[in-house]
């Protein structure tokens, strides 16, 4: 049986195409009555729309494509919720991607949303990725840059300071009477853990007999973050920080999951410790974590909201929104 068209649809409802049409781009501008009798229409005839054809019509979709640095990571979960909530209000829907921290799967994404003549593309880069986003741009699908700045300032972003939120977490940690602190992050390649260390580094720096010790991990998650416990634990008293400053809320999950079984470590008796981005989980976890909370839901909103600027508007310069962090202090850090 072929599909119907929108002229069954429009004798069904006895309406004009150009009228069905309008239903399906501009509703606003329709009476609610002839609306509502064009949807029945449509669902009695189980119309689908040609998604494709209306592409070539417009030269693009209504879709915004995203690619997350990681979708275990609750952070970027509540960031993409809020640019669904933006993209729909404003007639558009959102495909979401996981780079997993991973070039490869993030170059794959891209050119999926490339194929699919996304309205633009929201991206958490694992690495620097400008050239292919300038051939992106010169296709008219704009980028904007989330959670990190672009390298040359080429590209509009919505992040926040990350340096700033680094230099949060160290200061309190030396302000408790912490004097040993550890940095544990995730690949060196990522922006945000490089800033969140440079952050830390600069106040440390400022603080003679504090020392800043740094490990690096292989991702920025909760196993990762139970490995690299372990190894902490193991440690002798003599060799042992007494603060841990963890690049991600993950991390320090894992973390503190390792330092207490079996009680090993008491935190924040022996060991303090401190996150980032304060997900939900940071609150409820053991021993209440102290973080450096980001405006998750405010980054995905800015976000959709440049990037459909840009796409009506390609004269626009590259605009730079940061946001600065705030620490919020919980029972892993309680001073000496």
């Amino acid at each position: 049986m072929a599909s119907a068209s929108v002229k069954d649809v429009a004798a069904l409802a006895q309406v004009s195409v150009g009228t069905v049409s309008n239903v399906l781009n501009r509703p606003d501008i329709v009476s609610p009555e002839t609306v509502e009798r064009v949807h029945l229409a449509m669902e009695k005839l189980s119309y689908v729309r040609n998604e494709a054809a209306r592409q070539l019509r417009l030269g693009h979709s209504q879709a915004i494509g995203l690619i997350s640095l990681s979708g275990a990571n609750p952070f970027f979960t509540d960031v993409a919720a809020a640019a669904e909530n933006a993209a729909s209000d404003a007639g558009y829907e959102v495909i979401v991607g996981n780079s997993d921290e991973r070039s490869e799967r993030e170059a794959g994404y891209l050119n999926l949303f490339e194929e699919l003549r996304v309205r633009g593309v929201l991206l958490s880069p694992v690495g620097d990725v400008a050239p292919r986003l300038r051939r992106m741009r010169d296709r008219e699908i704009p980028v904007v840059l989330v959670d990190r700045e672009s390298s040359d300032s080429t590209f509009s972003s919505v992040s926040v300071d990350d340096v700033a939120g680094g230099a949060l977490a160290a200061q309190h940690l030396i302000d408790t009477g912490r004097t040993r602190i550890l940095f544990v992050g995730g690949p060196a390649a990522i922006q945000q853990v490089s800033d969140r260390l440079a952050g830390a580094r600069s106040v440390v720096d400022r603080h003679p007999g504090v020392t800043l010790e740094v490990v690096f991990g292989d991702a920025l998650t909760v196993h990762e973050g139970r490995r690299i416990g372990q190894t902490v634990a193991d440690r002798t008293a003599a060799d042992r920080p007494d603060a841990v400053f963890a690049a991600n809320d993950l991390l320090a999950i894992g973390l503190l999951q390792s330092l207490l079984i079996g009680g090993k470590l008491a935190v924040p008796d022996e060991i303090a410790l401190v996150g980032y981005d304060d997900i939900l989980f940071a609150g409820a976890s053991v021993v209440p974590l102290t973080s450096v909370r980001q405006p998750s839901h405010l980054i995905g909103e800015t976000a959709v909201q440049i990037l459909l600027e840009e796409a009506d508007d390609r004269s626009l310069e590259p605009r730079h929104i940061r946001y600065q962090p705030e620490l919020v202090i919980r029972a892993s850090t309680t001073p000496r």
